[in-house]
């Protein structure tokens, strides 16, 4: 008995055959066969849109035939939006896959749907074509749009030629639109309602302005506010009435005018056809206020204003609406300080004003509110007549002098001379402050000029007249170094609170050593000038004086002596002899 392990199994047995009828077929035959058979159904390719026969339907399913080898599924959902669709109606779908793990060839309708949309939506942006689009809802900023079943967004600038204040209206319409851009990176697509009456506008603006005449008179429609202006609707074109054309009188903001909506007159001003430009007036309806102003308003007169604009310079005031003047900053006031309208006005305020100018061909008016007081410098003279006495406000400093205010509009200058009869003040600032108050003596009075001249150190009695008997030439005084000057010299403090000038060769010590700031040493007048108010002083004549007693006393000693020897010259010989008979006798006397 042979064992398992020597059977060999045949090489050419078909192992495939077994339980199967034997084929009549060679393997050739086969292959040819098969391929017939396949070539009865249509070339398929993946990742393509084709058309398809829908052969059954059920609550979830439908099935398509597409002529390949086997039928495709596709929900029922997909086909919902057309409940029309039945069993042998024709629809196109988008081949996924031939077959899946299953075998299943796979199908989608709403593929199919979006790739011929965007199709489509890509031919009617190139051709400029008009399509239709349903409005599905209200997003911020404007409304989503179905156009081919894809989402497009319409902007709320782009549904009309006119502002829409409610976008709800327009949803769950069919509208017509145009395509104004595609973004193939975000698939997004973008259309315009606004764009298809766009070119009927423009052909009725060009007729529209073509028919125009500056000076016609035409009614139009508030369209829009702004705060530069009024855009008027004339029927398919836009004019501007700019806000200065709005009112003769001056406004704020064009709201104060007119309102939205509002059904208005106005008149053509200018226009640009090539730009489509339209200027519009409406103040010019009416007659100018300079031609309506009362006839008997003059120079002189009081009127009531307002004011509307405020400068530095001065304010301008409506006398009646379109109707303005000028108030000056320097007719406010009869000061003459240097100041701004702020100080005395503000927007707004209700003022009488006196007519100053009226110019009625160039329209321009100048008025004042300090003619409503009377001029301070009208009674000048006999309210403040020379030698009076006052108290000023110190206003602002000069390098002469001190500018002071003795009321409203009545200044004066106080000389920087006139403040001290014996400080020497080298600026004013030295002396007091701005704002401070200070006595003052009236010395001149200009009512022309509208000038006074002011003094301080009269208020006192010239002390320079009791300095005089005091600071002799040649006395002696106690007195303290304030300063070195520069160019030699020192200032220095006498008593009474007197200064006097020392100069440098007369500051020489006694002892060789140098003076110095805030020294006491004793000072000789040497000059005094009343009129001037000049001293000058030495301290080295101080002691400089006794060396010169000494030398006048060895001076007096020299000529007696010299007095004598000359007197012994002139002596005769008979003075001789007398002399010597006078020894003789002396000596005989003493040896007795």
């Amino acid at each position: 008995m042979r064992e398992l392990k020597d059977i060999q199994p045949l090489q050419d047995f078909d192992w495939s055959s077994i339980g199967k009828k034997k084929s009549v077929y060679t393997e050739k035959e086969r292959e040819t066969l098969t391929q017939s058979y396949e070539d009865t159904f249509s070339q398929l390719a993946e990742q393509q849109v084709v058309e398809g026969t829908i052969v059954a339907k059920n609550n979830r399913e439908v099935v398509i035939n597409i002529g390949f080898k086997s039928d495709g599924i596709i929900p029922l959902s997909e086909i919902r939006y057309n409940p029309n669709l039945k069993v042998g109606d024709k629809i196109e779908v988008f081949v996924e896959s031939q077959e899946d793990a299953d075998g299943q060839l796979i199908l989608s309708h709403k593929k199919a749907l979006i790739l011929k949309s965007w199709d489509r939506v890509n031919e009617a942006f190139e051709k400029q074509e008009i399509i239709n689009g349903y409005v599905k809802s209200r997003t911020k900023g404007g409304l989503i749009v179905d156009v081919y079943g894809i989402e497009a967004f319409l902007p709320g600038s782009q549904i009309d030629v006119k502002p829409i204040r409610d976008y709800d209206v327009y949803v769950d319409k069919i509208m017509e639109f145009k395509i104004v851009k595609i973004n193939h990176d975000f698939k997004n697509v973008v259309v315009s309602h606004k764009a298809l009456i766009e070119d009927e506008i423009e052909a009725q603006k060009a007729e529209i302005i073509s028919h125009l005449e500056k000076g016609q008179v035409l009614e139009g429609i508030v369209k829009n506010i702004t705060s530069y202006g009024v855009f008027i609707d004339l029927g398919g074109v836009d004019g501007l009435i700019h806000i200065t054309d709005l009112s003769w009188g001056r406004i704020n903001h064009p709201e104060e005018v007119v309102e939205l909506d509002q059904k208005i007159n106005v008149v053509i001003l200018d226009f640009d056809e090539s730009k489509k430009r339209i200027a519009l007036g409406l103040k010019q309806l009416t007659p100018h206020p300079w031609d309506a102003l009362s006839a008997d308003l003059k120079v002189g007169d009081k009127v009531k204003s307002k004011v509307v604009v405020l400068a530095d310079y001065g304010a301008f005031v409506e006398v009646v609406p379109g109707v303005e003047g000028l108030i000056h900053v320097t007719e406010m006031s009869w000061s003459q300080h240097l100041r701004t309208a702020h100080d005395f006005l503000k927007i707004g305020d209700e003022v009488e004003a006196i007519v100053l100018t009226l110019d009625r061909e160039e329209r321009k008016m100048s008025l004042g509110i300090k003619q409503l007081i009377p001029d301070p410098w009208g009674e000048i003279a006999s309210k403040y007549p020379i030698g009076s006495k006052h108290e000023a406000t110190v206003r602002n400093f000069t390098n002469f002098g001190i500018f002071v205010e003795l009321e409203e509009g009545v200044d004066g200058l106080i000389h920087i001379s006139d403040l001290s009869w014996s400080k020497k003040i080298k600026h004013p600032a030295e002396f007091t402050k701005v704002g401070e108050k200070i006595q003052v003596v009236v010395l001149e009075v200009d009512s022309e000029s509208r000038r006074l001249s002011l003094g301080h150190k009269q208020l006192e009695e010239n002390p320079w007249d009791v300095f005089e008997t005091i600071f002799t030439l040649n006395s002696i005084h106690k007195g303290t170094i304030l300063n070195m000057s520069e160019k030699g010299g020192a200032t220095v403090a006498l008593p009474y609170g007197v200064e006097a000038f020392c100069p440098k060769s007369q500051l020489a010590k006694e002892d060789k050593t140098a003076a110095n700031v805030d020294e006491q040493l004793d000072f000789k007048i040497i000059e005094f000038s009343r009129e001037n108010k000049k001293i000058v002083a030495s301290h080295s004549k101080t002691w400089q004086q006794e060396e010169e007693k000494e030398d006048k006393k060895s001076t007096s000693e020299e000529k007696a002596i010299r007095k004598l020897n000359d007197n012994l010259e002139r002596t005769t010989l008979g003075d001789i002899d007398a002399l010597a008979n006078l020894k003789e006798e002396m000596t005989k006397n003493e040896q007795e």
